[in-house]
């Protein structure tokens, strides 16, 4: 036990989605967003959602609902194929349950909301899974006072970390063998 104030609380519980789809020429694409810079996750590229509400009757609730919210999407636009395990963060103290998903509807253009999206990004599953974009950062972890050198992938001049890394690792090669119906 480190003894870090964040592990011993009561994790926060937050839903996020894995929103596939295929765009005309049948390439499997992931949405990915990047978060504005403020907030404890601010300016990292994650997987759409967010924090639980108490309006929300289950996780799945909270992700198709943060979802749309973010991408400015409806529900009817999304389709949850898979519930995964939840995961806990390693320093900011939640607990995330992700949720696979198809989306039905991609629009011609994105309308995030601006308060907590800075941009959607819309990559090709096969780019984001090549070996090739893998590799290891160097970064700064305030709450452990240490530097440490972690998992990363690196893809349309972004870098993927984290949960976000965490979560997608065993569902990339997954769905490019067409475990999930997209």
């Amino acid at each position: 036990m480190t003894g870090r104030a964040e592990e011993l609380a009561e994790p926060t519980p937050a839903g996020v989605l894995i929103p596939f789809y295929r765009d005309s020429t049948g390439a499997l694409r992931l949405i990915l967003i990047e978060r504005t810079p403020h907030g404890r996750h601010g300016g990292q590229i994650a997987l759409p959602g967010g924090k639980r509400e108490p309006t929300d009757p289950t996780m799945r609730d909270t992700a198709v609902r943060e979802t749309c919210e973010e991408l400015g999407l409806t529900p009817d636009d999304c389709e949850v194929l898979r519930e995964l395990a939840p995961v806990r963060t390693r320093s900011t103290g939640f607990v995330v349950w992700p949720f696979v998903a198809r989306l039905r509807a991609v629009p011609a253009r994105w309308q995030p909301q601006e308060r907590e999206v800075a941009a959607v990004l819309d990559v090709r599953v096969d780019e984001l899974a090549d070996p090739s974009v893998a590799g290891e950062e160097e970064m700064d972890f305030p709450a452990w006072k240490i530097r440490q050198r972690v998992p990363v992938r690196r893809i349309a001049g972004h870098t993927v970390w984290g949960l976000t890394l965490r979560i997608l690792e065993p569902v990339l090669p997954r769905a490019l063998a067409g475990e999930y119906q997209v």
